[in-house]
């Protein structure tokens, strides 16, 4: 069965010589929509792992003797709150969408070394595609260039071709 659904999912070949220059600025259009939401996913990406990287920094810099020491909790992006620390070895991460864990000091630097090296990895799968994207966008507007280029010639010639006429 695995084989019949790869052979059905095979992609379509484009000659983009036989399209018109209105087609292939339709493509350009969705092209360009589609890299700028590429774009804007590496950049949230890219905000993701910087905040996973910086709680696991946060986390390595807990020394054993910071047993009651105050600290401020942060209770939104820009409020915080003094707070002391009772217990090194107990962590309460979120993990998302209300959603919270309690882990010791390892298993908390565990789990945000692999969120980052996750992240890392759909940012890396996302470049790939942004990389092939680009390139077919970039075969669309050398097409597109050479269209309107001999569409510019054969008017010029046209033109060329009425005036002595007109003169006769």
């Amino acid at each position: 069965m695995a084989g019949t659904a790869n052979s059905s999912a095979k992609s379509e070949v484009i000659d983009l010589t036989k399209l018109s220059p209105d087609q292939l600025m339709q493509i350009k259009q969705e092209f360009d929509q589609e890299m700028s939401n590429i774009q804007d996913s590496l950049s949230t990406l890219h905000g993701c792992k910087a905040k996973y990287a910086g709680s696991k920094e946060a986390l390595e810099a807990f020394q054993p003797d910071w047993e009651n020491r105050q600290i401020l909790v942060p209770l939104t992006s820009s409020m915080y709150v003094p707070g002391r620390i009772k217990d090194l070895n107990n962590f309460v991460i979120d993990i998302g969408t209300g959603y919270y864990i309690e882990k010791d000091l390892e298993g908390s630097k565990d789990y945000f070394k692999r969120r980052v090296e996750y992240v890392q990895e759909q940012i890396e799968k996302i470049e790939k595609i942004h990389m092939q994207k680009a390139r077919f966008l970039n075969s669309v507007m050398g097409v597109l260039e050479v269209k309107q280029a001999a569409a510019v010639k054969m008017i010029q010639q046209q033109q060329q071709q009425q005036q002595p006429k007109q003169t006769a």
